[in-house]
């Protein structure tokens, strides 16, 4: 019998094994998973994020595969526009900033990029960080402490949930408003600040957060509304400024978060917000003090990559009639795709030899896609997670669409 993916955890956290006993166990099992082709992460690429992935497999022989698992959404890091900003930055400030922001690693650009994403978000103010994860981690540890309390969503990043480590958190049932008035009214006076966090879309099941409804109880409980905009900047609204947009409530939340690693085609993250929040952040923010800044390359390509955004909506346009396509095609065969609505697409089985299976075989017919497995997600919800790019094609949709109702009816995943 194939090993179980869930050990990694196991095995990770056992308190029977010292660290280096554990490394050793881990390595093992990991070895034994990858050489079974039951798990295939770290896979190496040759031509970076495109819809036509070239990839070095574990023989080093190279070959093509349909890219499903990229968060590359617009495929702007392919956007010649973007490229030569970049280009032209490296020649211009060179490949690093230096030092950090407080302390000698700001440029110019990197005050156009905060500008320019306070208003893009609607906020009056903004700061960067050099990674996503950093900036969620640095900026809710800075903004609560013990006498405050985080209240999340159960789906939200990791990121996040690490980032309230010194405070209170309760959380809420997933994108329950019902459930958050709950936790809102047990908590009412206890606490100086109460912040609710959501993601405006969720990482692993591409369902949107019901934003103007957890504003509406923010106001009515005197609470706090912090979105990560992660998987929804460029990609929801009319204009792709997000799920703010998509309701009509911009301005009215507090803290506007995100990445660039996604449909901005970079890396780094930022938090747009009042002046008086973004200069806290500043002067509080470990993970912003303490790192160096965003290398001026990176700060160039996002800004082209928003202007891209604001004056080309033919990308998002395409990606659009990707998802719905998709979506629309997935559940005439009858996949489970739980209450996918963006370019996320879950693949819900609830057994992982399923879903080791089927990662297998579709890999072996070049379709490059990722699995989600305990404590990523819920143990009944292991499942195969597929991206979409404005840059895939029909075609490529249709062989995919065909080699999983092939696999789906194999393994007893569709009737």
């Amino acid at each position: 019998m194939y090993p179980y993916i869930l050990k990694i955890s196991e095995i990770s956290s056992d308190p029977r094994h010292s660290l280096l006993e554990r490394a050793k166990l881990l390595n093992d099992h990991i070895t034994l998973l990858e050489n079974n082709d039951m798990i295939f992460f770290n896979r190496v690429s040759l031509n970076g994020s495109t819809f036509r992935r070239l990839v070095v497999d574990k023989n080093s022989n190279k070959k093509e595969m349909i890219y499903l698992a990229s968060n590359d959404y617009l495929n702007l890091t392919q956007h010649p526009r973007i490229i030569n900003s970049a280009v032209d930055a490296i020649r211009q400030y060179g490949t690093g900033a230096g030092s950090a922001p407080l302390f000698g690693g700001t440029v110019d650009k990197h005050v156009e990029l905060e500008q320019k994403i306070a208003k893009f978000k609607g906020c009056e103010d903004a700061i960067i960080y050099t990674s996503g994860f950093g900036m969620n981690y640095g900026t809710i540890s800075a903004l609560l402490n013990k006498e405050d309390i985080a209240i999340l969503d159960m789906y939200v990043h990791a990121s996040i949930i690490d980032g309230c480590r010194n405070t209170n958190i309760k959380f809420f049932k997933h994108n329950d408003v019902e459930s958050l008035e709950k936790v809102l009214k047990n908590v009412k006076d206890k606490y100086k600040t109460k912040l609710i966090i959501v993601d405006g879309v969720f990482s692993m099941d591409g369902d949107i957060a019901k934003l103007d409804k957890i504003i509406e109880l923010a106001k009515l409980y005197s609470a706090y509304v912090m979105v990560d905009e992660a998987h929804a900047t460029g990609i929801l609204g009319e204009n792709g400024r997000g799920t703010p947009e998509y309701f009509n409530i911009e301005g009215k939340v507090d803290i506007v978060v995100g990445t660039f690693s996604k449909a901005l085609g970079g890396v780094g993250g930022f938090v747009a917000s009042t002046n008086d929040i973004i200069k806290f952040l500043k002067f509080n923010s470990r993970s912003y003090i303490f790192s160096a800044a965003l290398p001026p390359s990176i700060a160039c390509s996002v800004i082209e990559a928003v202007n891209v955004i604001e004056t080309e909506p033919i990308h998002r346009q395409m990606l659009w009639k990707n998802i719905e396509y998709f979506r629309q095609n997935l559940l005439k065969l009858g996949f489970n795709i739980g209450n996918s609505q963006t370019a996320i697409f879950p693949i819900i089985i609830g057994n992982e030899r399923k879903v080791m299976d089927m990662s297998r075989d579709l890999n072996k017919e070049n379709i490059f896609v990722n699995t989600a497995f305990y404590p990523a997600v819920p143990r009944k919800s292991s499942r195969i997670r597929m991206s979409l790019m404005s840059t895939n094609t029909i075609g490529q949709l249709d062989r995919v669409l065909d080699i999983l109702e092939t696999l789906g009816k194999k393994y007893g995943v569709i009737p």
